[in-house]
């Protein structure tokens, strides 16, 4: 049926690019992720609700759940001293609705002689104005992550 035809489609050159506005959650998500890896923990704390909770599972030093504004911004300070200040965060994706953000990111540190780098999904509730309410962070292989912070 088709032996000896030849079929043509259309293709444009310059596809149009395609524009969706981004959620207000992953602007936030941007400005916060910016903000940390420039050491702007003004913008990082404008950007969280005052009764935050931060959730860091297992059981090395950073662990814990730390309660409130105050709290988490001290947790940042000692994953900074526990680091050297190496911890970085690549960010891979983020995405979101009104009451979630996910960031698909790739974590990396230097301690004790030792360098890691690991994916994580951190996931966190929005509260209405935006803000994170609470965090929790999912890594690839927990019990390494554990283990350079233990």
């Amino acid at each position: 049926m088709f032996r000896n035809s030849s079929v043509r489609l259309p293709v444009e050159e310059d596809p149009p690019m395609a524009t969706t506005a981004q959620h207000v959650n992953v602007q936030n998500a941007r400005r916060a992720y910016d903000a940390f890896a420039k050491g702007d923990m003004q913008t990082v704390g404008e950007l969280m609700a005052d009764n935050v909770v931060w959730h860091v599972a297992g059981g090395g030093v950073i662990s814990g759940d730390y309660k409130g504004k105050d709290a988490v911004l001290g947790f940042f300070v000692k994953l900074a001293q526990e680091t050297g200040g190496t911890f970085k965060i690549d960010v891979h994706d983020i995405l979101a609705n009104d009451e979630h953000v996910v960031a698909l990111v790739t974590n990396s540190a230097g301690r004790n002689g030792k360098s890691l780098e690991w994916k994580a999904a951190n996931i966190t509730h929005a509260d209405q104005e935006g803000r994170v309410a609470e965090f929790w962070t999912f890594t690839e292989d927990p019990g390494v992550v554990e283990e350079f912070f233990s």
